[in-house]
Order: C-alpha cells, then structure tokens, then sequence
C-alpha cells in the first residue's frame, strides 16, 4: 500500500513538472538538434574535395571555436516577452536570437553563443552579408513605438560586457538591425540609448566640436566607410539618424550632420 501511495505522489510531481514547463517540448528539439550537430563536428573531414585526392587524412591539431564578432540588437515589435518567446519556440516561424531581454530586465539565453540563431536576415554591414554567421542577436522587449526600462537597459549592459570580454568583441561592432537592414527594419527605435551604450564602450559616438568638414566631403563615401548600406541613399542616411541624430528622420543632411559622419567616418 505504501509502494503504491509513493508512486502516485512521484506520478503527480513528474505531470505537475511537465504541465509547468510550457516550453518542455521545444527544449526537447533544441536538444536533439544540438546533439545532430555535434555528431556532424565529430565527423572527420573526408578527401573528396580536392581534385588530386590525398590517399589518408591529415588532421590538424591547431583549432578551436568560431567566436561571433558583432553584437546586433533589435526591439522586438511585439507586446509582451511572452509572445516572443513563443515566436522563437515555434519552427514554422524560422526567426530566433541569443538572448531576449523582458521589460523587468530578465534575461533569457535562448540559443548558446557559438551557434547561427536567425535574426538579421538580409543584411549586409560593410562587405560582411552574412551577418547571421557572425554575430549573436539581442532582442529587446519593447513594441517599438515606446522608450525601453532601465531594467532592460542595465540588463543590456551586463550583458554586453559579458560578451565583449568573452568573445573580444571591437567596439564597432555594436550595431542595430536598422544599420545593417536599412529598407527593412527600424530597430531599435528612436528611443534606444545609443550614446549611454558608447559611453560604456559598445558602439562609437561622435565629438563635433573642433570638426571641420572638408571642401571635397563625400557624405555616402563617409557612411559606407562606417558600414552602411549605401546603395539606397535615403534608406542609409533614416538608418544613421536613427542611431545617432534620433530627433530627426528626414533622409535629408544638414552640415552639422555631415560633421557627424565624418568624425564617426574616422572612428570606424
């Protein structure tokens, strides 16, 4: 009788347990699919790929993980953690991040730093056009029409500088999905505190002070120097406003904003 009383109790516990964790079966995929691939780094390189093909393989005993190289930070464009917490649980979606920061400043690592998570689509910073192979994603919880919690924002900032350090991550490379897409996304929005992020050595900012522009000054030169996308001109110069002159979304220059371009141009 005590047997039996045991293990119903242990019968409940373990239903209660699986009936609370509402993403038990997405954690189940993300396992198997992480098990798939490291039975695919376990594989030894085969000998087909040259033309002469070598009679045995030689191993390299020289290597080690690839580490990201940029940090690229998003609002999430939804109304609540939750929901994008389930965007990125379900695989009919194709859309994921590292990590998503809620508006109480939790953190919730979604996907481990050395592997591909989906979020920057096409994109292209420089000559890089993968940027997806080269970066983690940071989505925000925010709708984007609204200013961000100093929660999130200190959160961020842990953060960041947990993966700066982990990873060796330059300065530059602290971007928003708007810089790297710029006709498809907005985000961050216009509230995001970029200057407060440069402060802390995560991204560059500008000092207009003593700039002076030359006669010759090639704006669209100056922000493909920095990374943008210049093939549409409107679209790079809204891109760079609403990273650094926020007050304003005219895809139009004044002088003082090529002063900006410029010093930013000698940063990066």
């Amino acid at each position: 009788m005590k047997i039996k009383i045991i293990t119903s109790v242990l019968i409940i516990l373990l239903t209660n347990s699986c009936s609370n964790n509402k993403y038990a079966a997405s954690n189940k995929l993300y396992k198997k699919q992480v098990k798939n691939f490291a039975k695919q780094l376990r594989q030894q390189p085969n000998t087909i790929d040259s033309a002469m093909n070598a009679t045995q393989w030689v191993g390299t005993t020289n290597f080690g993980m690839r580490k990201p190289n940029f940090v690229i930070i998003h609002h999430t464009a939804q109304n609540a953690c939750d929901s994008t917490l389930r965007t990125f649980t379900l695989q009919r979606t194709q859309v994921s991040a590292h990590y998503v920061i809620c508006k109480d400043g939790t953190i919730h690592h979604m996907l481990n730093d050395y592997l591909r998570a989906w979020h920057a689509g096409n994109s292209k910073w420089g000559n890089l056009t993968d940027v997806n192979s080269s970066s983690i994603g940071i989505e925000i919880d925010n709708n984007g029409f609204e200013p961000f919690t100093d929660a999130q924002i200190n959160s961020l900032l842990i953060l960041l500088k947990k993966l700066k350090k982990d990873n060796n991550i330059p300065v530059a490379n602290f971007i928003g999905h708007s810089d790297i897409a710029p006709k498809r996304k907005v985000d961050p929005n216009k509230y995001f505190p970029w200057q407060l992020l440069a402060q802390n050595g995560f991204g560059y900012w500008y000092d207009t002070a003593h700039v002076n522009l030359p006669a010759n000054f090639n704006a669209m030169q100056s922000l493909r120097i920095i990374g943008y996308d210049t093939r549409d001109t409107m679209a790079a110069i809204k891109a760079f406003k609403l990273h650094f002159v926020q007050q304003d979304s005219l895809p139009l220059l004044n002088d003082g904003e090529k002063k900006i371009i410029y010093d930013l141009s000698k940063k990066y």
